[in-house]
């Protein structure tokens, strides 16, 4: 839209102006009001000659590009993004739960071995209280209760303390166990044989899931780092590093978890992209970008 803010009837003429088919004035209206004209740019853009090019975009669009197909494309994101973020929470507690009973049990007569540098690398135990039990950590009842009750205690114990870690402190947890054994033991436990494997799976659901928390654009997805080989099967060069991928890592995750609930997020994944097939140049959009097709969801 350029530095200065347009009406709606301005970026009506502006879309048309640039090849945008609008059949319906009054309900693009509607959309834009609703969801941004800026925001359903990124949903737009694939309908763009010069995507995927984000350096020089003349922002005019190819022959039959349909604002109604962007406004399915937002919807197909917003969709999958309730999705995942429902069956990742489900992997999130599953993994934050069975470091800590596994931990807690083993080193048994010390609650607080997370902040024990004999146990975990040194250099988490110096950075806890910036970088976790910060000052709005403590605020937390649970943790404010703990310490109204055991005034000596300088932490609550892991079951407590570990239950309000982000997902992504709990994994630089795991990450910073001394003990091979015991991270080999929980990567063994979800069908990992090795530790480097898990970190990644790990490290893959932490992005995805923060994407969803944060309401990011979906379809286009690419995590940091590559995914690396292992039990979740991932096939195909562009798929250790789009979406398709990555939901291959979410599913074999939640597919040690729950079989049940692995079976509920596949149907709800098929089902999602059987719906949006019916808008052909949607569907193109999210095989040819995301790499999702019904036929390789399981």
């Amino acid at each position: 839209m350029g530095s200065k803010a347009i009406t709606l009837d301005e970026q009506i003429i502006l879309l048309r102006k640039r090849g945008m088919i609008i059949a319906d004035e009054n309900k693009a209206k509607e959309v834009l009001l609703d969801v941004g004209y800026y925001r359903l740019g990124f949903y737009w853009f694939p309908f763009e000659k010069t995507y995927p090019a984000k350096q020089n975009r003349t922002h005019e669009f190819v022959t039959g590009a349909n604002f109604d197909d962007a406004v399915k494309l937002y919807y197909f994101d917003y969709k999958l993004r309730s999705i995942l973020a429902f069956y990742i929470n489900r992997i999130e507690i599953n993994v934050r739960n069975f470091l800590t009973y596994t931990l807690s049990n083993k080193y048994i007569n010390n609650p607080q071995w997370f902040v024990d540098d004999t146990i975990v690398d040194e250099q988490f135990v110096l950075t806890f209280d910036s970088t976790v039990y910060t000052a709005s950590f403590k605020l937390n009842s649970v943790i404010r209760q703990h310490h109204r009750t055991h005034q000596e205690d300088t932490y609550a114990p892991a079951w407590k303390t570990i239950e309000y870690m982000t997902f992504g402190s709990v994994i630089n947890l795991y990450k910073s166990i001394k003990d091979k054994r015991l991270k080999i033991e929980i990567a063994n436990h979800y069908g990992i044989r090795y530790i480097e494997i898990i970190e990644n799976y790990l490290e893959i659901i932490r992005e995805l899931r923060n994407f969803c928390a944060h309401g990011n654009v979906l379809y286009d997805f690419v995590p940091f780092k590559y995914i690396r080989k292992g039990p979740a099967n991932v096939k195909g060069n562009r798929n250790f590093r789009n979406l398709n991928g990555s939901i291959a890592v979410v599913l074999y995750m939640l597919k040690q978890v729950s079989i049940n609930r692995y079976n509920e997020m596949v149907e709800e994944i098929k089902t999602l992209i059987r719906h949006y097939s019916q808008a052909p140049k949607v569907s193109e959009t999210i095989t040819n970008i995301s790499g999702l097709d019904a036929s390789n969801i399981k």
